[in-house]
């Protein structure tokens, strides 16, 4: 595993305006999964396409959240192609209460992202990166271990390896199982905010740019069907689960694509040790760590955070992807 400390900008970035429009060279529409699942699906393609790059955001997140940084990818050559997962955003809902994010497992979000995979990598397309945010770099990982996909290179952002509990991974998963085998499993498990007992607003939670959290409220409020509240018991239970066996999983430490972790240390949601333990054991893994400076949401940041985010990952792909 490697170390980087990159402070050079980035070339180019989208511009402010981006944030709350949609592109109108972007197709927004249904892409159905091989179960005859709608979720709704995004294509950006570049004037001179580099390669493909397929963009995966986290828990609650939905497409519009990341225009910002599709078009800074798109500027620099990458057509970028992103989904909401089926149960969140555009994509449906797997309960009755559409602000629940439930989940009675996380295999067939697994399954949606290698069968869009699958159908992104037709010969002739040029290079292709996954990069998955939170829930999303937990799932391109697995998706790696299983060899689901096989992309040229990955980017992981802030990604659940392990959750953030008060009570600890083991103690927080026993209570989660718990709760979730007792009453309805899809009721939320609290009320409101990213994790419960927090005395932090969900803004501190995710990150200490005020505009750029602003801009989600925005479009929520312009399509409140793509807003999403807590999880269910039974999301936790799952992703205590989950996460914990993926750590055990020894596949991980023969995983060859070239990998660039981007972890918040002070990340109050996902466990940032967790990504850091696993980083030392892939082999070919690059690490950039952030400190107080960062919450969860690294690419959604202030622009010192984010652009030092933006240009390490440029770096990585320049020297990784040809």
């Amino acid at each position: 595993m490697a170390f980087e400390n990159v402070t050079k900008p980035p070339r180019m970035t989208a511009p402010p305006d981006l944030r709350r429009t949609m592109p109108p060279d972007a197709v927004l529409a249904p892409w159905h999964a091989p179960d005859g699942w709608p979720l709704r699906r995004l294509d950006w393609p570049a004037e001179r396409p580099r390669g493909r790059l397929l963009f995966q955001g986290g828990r609650g997140d939905f497409i519009e959240k990341y225009l910002e940084s599709f078009g800074h990818f798109r500027a620099a050559g990458w057509s970028v192609t992103g989904f909401d997962w089926r149960g969140q955003g555009g994509s449906g809902r797997l309960c009755a209460d559409p602000r629940v994010g439930h989940a009675t497992s996380f295999m067939p979000w697994v399954d949606d992202l290698a069968a869009l995979w699958r159908e992104l990598s037709a010969p002739g397309s040029g290079p292709r990166v996954a990069l998955g945010h939170s829930m999303g770099g937990y799932l391109v990982l697995q998706a790696l271990a299983e060899r689901r996909i096989d992309p040229d290179a990955v980017v992981l952002v802030a990604p659940m390896l392990g959750l953030r509990s008060p009570l600890g991974a083991h103690w927080g998963g026993r209570v989660a199982r718990f709760m979730a085998g007792r009453g309805d499993p899809a009721r939320p498990a609290w009320k409101g905010n990213e994790r419960p007992a927090s005395i932090a607003s969900r803004q501190q939670l995710l990150t200490h740019d005020a505009a750029r959290y602003d801009d989600e409220r925005w479009w929520t409020a312009h399509n409140p069907a793509i807003r999403l509240g807590p999880p269910s018991w039974t999301w936790v239970s799952e992703a205590f689960a989950a996460t914990r066996a993926l750590e055990r999983d020894r596949r991980i430490e023969s995983i060859r694509t070239p990998i660039l972790m981007l972890v918040a240390d002070a990340d109050r949601l996902v466990d940032p040790r967790a990504a850091i333990r696993i980083a030392g054991r892939l082999p070919n893994a690059t690490l950039v760590r952030f400190g107080p400076e960062s919450a969860h949401e690294i690419l959604r940041e202030a622009d010192p955070v984010r652009n030092r985010a933006l240009a390490a990952i440029e770096t990585f792909l320049q020297e990784q992807v040809h």
